[in-house]
C-alpha cells in the first residue's frame, strides 16, 4: 500500500498545465515572463518551473508548470488574492483583447511521497 500521508514538513505541488489557443502559445509565454510572474511574487506564489512540451502529444501548445505551497490555506489565500489582483485583471484583459491564449488548464495538487527526492 502506497503511504500517501503528508507529513507537516512536506510541500504541496500544483501541476498546471494549459492548453493554448492555435498559434498563442508565443503570446501565453510572453503574458507569463513579462507579468505574471512579477504579480506572483508580490502575492508570494512560488513557482517551481516551467516546461513546454518538446516531443508528445500537444507539442505546440502546451504550457506546463509547477508551484509550490507550504499549505492547502496558502494556497487558497495567495492564489485568491492574485486572481483578484487590479494587475492580473488588467493584463488577463488586455492580452486576451484579440481572442483567449488559453483553451483550457489542468490541475492537479501533489503530495509527494515518503520516498520522493522533493520533500
Amino acid at each position: 500500500m502506497v503511504d500517501r500521508v503528508r507529513g507537516i514538513e512536506d510541500m504541496i505541488y500544483e501541476l498546471r498545465i494549459y492548453h493554448s489557443m492555435p498559434g498563442r502559445l508565443p503570446a501565453l509565454l510572453s503574458r507569463f515572463q513579462n507579468h505574471t510572474l512579477r504579480i506572483w511574487e508580490k502575492h508570494g506564489i512560488r513557482q517551481a518551473g516551467f516546461w513546454t512540451t518538446l516531443i508528445g502529444e500537444s507539442e505546440s501548445n502546451q504550457l506546463t508548470y509547477l508551484l509550490a505551497w507550504d499549505s492547502l490555506a496558502e494556497r487558497e489565500e495567495r492564489w485568491s488574492a492574485f486572481l483578484a489582483d487590479p494587475n492580473w485583471i488588467a493584463i488577463k484583459t488586455e492580452t486576451e483583447k484579440d481572442g483567449p491564449l488559453v483553451q483550457n488548464i489542468s490541475n492537479e495538487l501533489l503530495v509527494p511521497t515518503a520516498f520522493s527526492s522533493v520533500r
